[in-house]
């Protein structure tokens, strides 16, 4: 599937270090997500993305610890591009958030009333704070970061809230004016158990 305004450029024209990241990805997942193709049109921007969102997403990656989770991470980017109204970005990462939270219905909840879902408070915390950096980011104060501290939360963590509401604000707008569409195969990933494999 492509975008329906913008061809993804076809695999043997892109950049080699492209090229093989996107054949990695392929090898991990069993298929190219859609965004990878879709920024590669501009490869100095798909480095500079790719860079950022691995540094916030994966801070291991950039030798970096955090007391954010894998699903927390996923929890805020589903959240706040469903306020963003983000096809793509709600069901791919809501796709990871299902995965890593081990929660199948988790995603759907979150990503129409994260209030009532079947969250952990802290977790409710982290994501009225990146909803006020979505929505209202003029009005945070004090105060929202003291809820976030009774948490256990730091100011570096509450930095990493702010930065991944931040970046898939960009991220939303780009999938959604380039009418980018989520691949088929994330909208049954984590809803039901992984059989187990048999030795044969």
């Amino acid at each position: 599937m492509t975008t329906d305004r913008y061809p993804h450029p076809p695999l043997e024209n892109l950049p080699e270090d492209i090229r093989n990241a996107i054949l990695a990805v392929q090898e991990k997942s069993g298929f190219v997500p859609n965004v990878f193709l879709a920024l590669a049109r501009r490869p100095a921007e798909w480095r500079a993305f790719f860079a950022y969102h691995d540094a916030l997403m994966d801070p291991a990656s950039v030798g970096r610890s955090s007391n954010l989770s894998k699903g927390d991470r996923e929890m805020i980017v589903t959240v706040t591009s469903a306020a963003n109204q983000c096809v793509y970005c709600v069901v791919a990462h809501g796709a990871l958030l299902r995965i890593f939270e081990k929660k199948p219905l988790v995603a759907d909840q979150v990503a129409v009333n994260y209030r009532k879902a079947d969250i952990t408070p802290r977790q409710r915390a982290i994501l009225d704070f990146a909803m006020k950096v979505c929505n209202a980011s003029h009005t945070v104060e004090d105060a929202d970061f003291e809820a976030l501290h009774a948490h256990g939360l730091d100011d570096e963590d509450i930095w990493d809230i702010a930065s991944i509401t931040a970046f898939f604000g960009l991220s939303n707008r780009v999938a959604s004016f380039s009418s980018m569409m989520p691949n088929p195969e994330f909208y049954l990933l984590g809803r039901t158990p992984r059989k187990p494999k048999t030795e044969g």
